[in-house]
């Protein structure tokens, strides 16, 4: 870490630094429109189900009403979208993927007409939910502003990408982020010392308790986002020397599906409420609020249930075990030990279930840890030790510096040959 610095204010590097400043320039911008509040809309007070993910993310503009209240959510529904379809569901989206480089840049350019699309269609539901007005111009008025502001924000990443340092979606979301967790510290400092629930001696105890739980959560996060089980993968060239082949490693990560299982969880519980919302059937609601919400016992297990399923199945959507095998042959690559083809296959899922496994218990830990928090603490809401915000942050900021570090390696070695 202490390198990367030096290089990084080192004179030859004027130029990175500047694309740092723009990011943070950037950045900077997204969280002053977090706190622009659309003028006719109100502050939301209740509960927002599965959308409280989308809120953090935007930080917390959903729930103020901003102009930037979606954030680039809507983007993300569209790109999980087109990844689904390219596993063989529509044979477009397949060729696409198929295409690299140019087939890329065109699901990318979907995926922003669909996140328009969604986003709109997402801030007039929300207006309808939320907004304490049956005027239709009003509603019409605020998805519109809402739409803006997402189409804004996907532009905005676009520059980042392009002028600045790290992917632009995934450094807004996890601005959003990082932008609503000092609520989270006031607000446990207020809980155990300010409110007077406490005498001060435990009081300053319980919050250094809860700094340290934090920080042990962290540390967890980080290992788990890092770890990696190392297939080793060996490929023969042309020549009959052992000393010819290259032999180098397939690396499969712990939790390859990322926050995705906790979002379709939190989703798929969400629909029988907004259903019964809709028809207004007293006797539904009542039967959704008593079992069905993740903040009741049986909705817990049903939601950690929906994590373990999501988990397993996206994983093995994403990393089909048999391309993996087939890509593989297809190199001239094989695992030692082990048969081409089939046999390939099946060690390959092998090893990837019994991580998904792994990585899914992690993510239901983490889901989970605010809800039992907030059950058996009397700690405000706003206060909760994990949750997948936390996941969110490390997993950008990981990709962020080892992009850094890689452009810097890159640029070293360039000046090397340039000097020889």
């Amino acid at each position: 870490m202490k390198s990367l610095l030096a290089k990084l204010f080192a004179h030859e590097n004027k130029d990175l630094r500047k694309r740092i400043y723009f990011t943070l320039f950037a950045l900077g911008i997204f969280c002053l429109g977090t706190g622009i509040t659309i003028p006719w809309a109100s502050v939301l007070y209740e509960e927002l189900g599965f959308l409280e993910i989308f809120n953090l993310m935007s930080g917390g503009g959903l729930r103020s009403f901003s102009i930037f209240a979606l954030g680039v959510s809507p983007y993300i529904t569209a790109s999980i979208i087109t990844q689904l379809l390219q596993m063989d569901i529509i044979p477009y989206f397949k060729e696409l993927k198929e295409q690299g480089y140019v087939g890329r840049q065109k699901i990318n350019k979907i995926n922003r007409y669909l996140a328009v699309i969604f986003a709109f269609v997402q801030a007039y539901v929300i207006s309808i939910f939320y907004l304490n007005t049956n005027d239709v111009m009003v509603m019409l008025k605020t998805s519109l502003v809402m739409t803006a502001g997402t189409s804004f924000l996907l532009w905005l990443g676009d520059q980042i990408t392009m002028k600045g340092i790290g992917n632009g979606s995934s450094l807004l979301i996890m601005a959003g982020i990082i932008q609503s967790m000092p609520g989270i510290f006031t607000g446990a400092f207020n809980a155990f010392i300010t409110a007077g629930a406490y005498n001060l001696a435990l009081g300053i105890g319980l919050f250094i308790l809860f700094l340290i739980i934090y920080l042990l959560v962290l540390v967890g996060i980080i290992w788990v986002t890092l770890a990696e089980r190392r297939i080793p993968i060996q490929y023969a060239n042309h020549t009959t020397s052992a000393y010819g082949a290259q032999s180098s490693f397939l690396p499969i990560k712990i939790n390859s599906a990322g926050v995705i299982p906790v979002i379709f969880a939190s989703i798929v519980l969400t629909i029988p409420s907004t259903i019964a919302g809709l028809i207004k059937n007293e006797a539904a609601i009542n039967f959704i609020n008593k079992y069905i919400i993740y903040t009741t016992p049986t909705g817990f297990i049903l939601y950690v249930v929906l994590i373990l399923f999501f988990g397993y199945v996206y994983t093995f959507m994403m990393m089909n075990p048999e391309e993996m095998s087939k890509d593989l042959n297809k190199r001239g690559g094989y695992i030692p030990g082990v048969r081409p083809g089939a046999d390939t296959s099946k060690y390959i899922s092998s090893s990837l279930g019994k991580l998904t496994v792994v990585g899914s218990i992690f993510l239901v830990i983490l889901s989970g840890l605010p809800i039992l928090m907030a059950n058996i603490s009397s700690l405000p809401s706003s206060v909760t030790i994990g949750g997948t915000g936390i996941l969110i942050v490390v997993g950008v900021a990981i990709e962020t510096y080892k992009q850094m570090e890689s452009g810097l390696v890159t640029r070293s070695y360039k000046k090397r040959r340039q000097r020889r």
